[in-house]
């Protein structure tokens, strides 16, 4: 199975190696992610996060998944000291760095759930990957036509969070002011849910970001400062 589709505001691709998943399995995982999109988004304004955003959702009110996305966004605001934080001041709700690893982890369960034993999912440059081995290359932060790493994935997920895409998005919550000392970090974890949320929090610490990352476990990391240093944990499988 070879699917791609834009959702979210990226590119989603789908590669599935075995032979007897069902194509509705693919159907599945893109339903549930346009779901996503429609109920998490905070440019949406009628969106579950617009409203609660706006005083219109109590909290007895919300459903099960933002209760448990709101659950892992308030972990890594404490984990971090503040400097995580989707409720900035001034912003409307943003879970999104939250949201997306795990709206895609919940695809690779659906896909795990319909046989799938040898896949890979790539949202916009974050994997999820099963049965591997997969390689899976680290966009160069400065030149988008070179890869600065490749990594070798097996069973797990893949995230990076960097400035070459949308700028400085990326704000420090205890300081209110954009991170610009780290060019992009990448979190290597056993799920998406987690290697995409580490990545955007510690890039929010900037560069003690990288060395409360490679202190949890099970994550290895691979940073980019702005001098373009490199910073990697000796775990990190380099292919």
């Amino acid at each position: 199975m070879r699917r791609v589709e834009h959702v979210m505001g990226f590119p989603v691709s789908l590669r599935v190696e075995d032979e007897d998943v069902p194509e509705r399995a693919g159907d599945a995982v893109f339903a549930w992610l346009c779901e996503v999109d429609e109920r998490f988004s905070p440019f949406k304004p009628h969106s579950e996060v617009s409203r609660h955003g706006r005083g219109e959702l109590a909290p007895h009110e919300l459903s099960a998944d933002l209760v448990e996305v709101l659950d892992l966004c308030e972990h890594y605001r404490l984990a971090t000291d503040g400097a995580f934080d989707v409720r900035l001041p001034g912003r409307a709700l943003d879970p999104c760095a939250v949201v997306k690893g795990w709206s895609m982890q919940r695809a690779a369960d659906l896909l795990r759930a319909a046989g799938a034993r040898r896949f890979c999912l790539n949202a916009g440059g974050d994997v999820v990957a099963s049965g591997g081995p997969w390689r899976v290359g680290v966009r160069h932060p400065r030149r988008a036509d070179k890869l600065c790493a490749t990594l070798e994935l097996t069973d797990g997920a893949v995230a990076t969070s960097g400035r070459y895409e949308r700028g400085d998005h990326i704000v420090d919550g205890r300081t209110g002011r954009p991170v610009t000392n780290l060019l992009s970090l990448t979190v290597v974890a056993s799920t998406l849910t987690e290697a995409d949320a580490v990545a955007t929090a510690a890039f929010a610490m900037g560069t003690e970001g990288i060395e409360w990352a490679a202190s949890l476990d099970g994550c290895e990391v691979f940073a980019v400062d702005a001098g373009e240093r490199v910073l990697r944990t000796a775990g990190l499988a380099l292919c």
